[in-house]
């Protein structure tokens, strides 16, 4: 015979939205869903990481070859700062909506100069071609972009990664690891960190004991903090892990929340890691790595 508590674990985690299917390092908990893009294929493992090399300077070539030249298209220029594309461009050029130091410019082709000032609709703009680089954090780095106290910052691990500034989208404390979102898309960055955006964050959680039943259906319920309610979306056990670690889906932002979360209940978190961000996965990035986006990803940030 099972007990209560066991039997109300079988029912209760076999729903899909709270406590529902097992997280699976093999599966979504790795490679994050297939909306978010195909499935790694199971080919050579070295030919693939010299494919995704050979990429990675192909784009970085790519953007520093717009940072050095002295003048640029006036289209690309405004692509570039994110408003349209080039197309689109060439309509706002010829309806006379673009300024050029202070006069409207309708002249296809027309090179922009460094030091020159545009205007669109009443905003200056600027020609930094949007970057996004996906890192995985190793513990003892900060996500901010410089600190005080001269600690190491994740500034440090993508000092070559663009030559524009990028920004942290979000932050991971000290002492987590995982997938983190630097960028220079200002827009980007907004959507993503507000809160009615809803990110989705997926966290390999490590405690000091094993999480009881009835503790992970507490969490599963909402743990009340100083802010309110801490609402999580989901939270299982691992498959083929000890019942210390678990898996947890959140989307709310507030600081340190999953630790909070859980020493509310008498745990402490020995080790937090994040393997999703709205889709991204830190799959084929060693820790303290970092790669460029790819298009289809990025254009699958901006549907969201």
């Amino acid at each position: 015979m099972t007990n209560k508590s066991e039997s109300y674990e079988k029912k209760s985690f076999g729903k899909p939205k709270r406590g529902g299917k097992n997280f699976d390092t093999r599966d979504k908990y790795e490679r994050g869903s297939l909306k978010y893009g195909r499935r790694p294929s199971s080919g050579d493992n070295r030919n693939d990481d010299k494919t995704r090399s050979f990429v990675q300077k192909r784009r970085l070539n790519k953007i520093e070859k717009d940072v050095h030249k002295d003048s640029i298209r006036l289209n690309k220029y405004i692509a570039n700062s994110g408003i349209c594309s080039r197309r689109e461009a060439d309509d706002l050029i010829t309806q006379g909506l673009v300024e050029v130091n202070g006069k409207v410019v309708t002249e296809m082709g027309y090179q922009v100069q460094k030091t020159d000032r545009v205007v669109f609709d009443g905003q200056s703009i600027t020609p930094e071609k949007p970057v996004y680089v996906l890192l995985n954090k190793p513990k003892g780095y900060i996500s901010t972009t410089k600190d005080d106290k001269a600690r190491k910052t994740v500034m440090d691990l993508v000092a070559n990664a663009s030559p524009y500034r990028l920004f942290p989208v979000g932050r991971l404390d000290r002492s987590t690891t995982g997938v983190i979102l630097l960028t220079n898309d200002g827009h980007m960055t907004k959507k993503l960190t507000h809160p009615s955006f809803d990110a989705k964050k997926i966290y390999h959680v490590t405690l000091d004991k094993k999480l009881t039943g009835e503790d992970l259906r507490l969490i599963a319920e909402g743990i009340r903090l100083d802010e309110g309610v801490a609402v999580v979306d989901q939270i299982s056990y691992i498959e083929g892990k000890p019942k210390n670690e678990v898996g947890i889906e959140i989307h709310i932002g507030w600081n340190r929340v999953i630790r909070r979360i859980f020493q509310r209940l008498g745990y402490e978190v020995e080790s937090l890691d994040r393997v999703m961000f709205a889709g991204l996965t830190k799959k084929n990035i060693k820790r303290g790595h970092w790669r460029i986006l790819t298009e289809l990803e990025v254009n699958n940030l901006k549907m969201l």
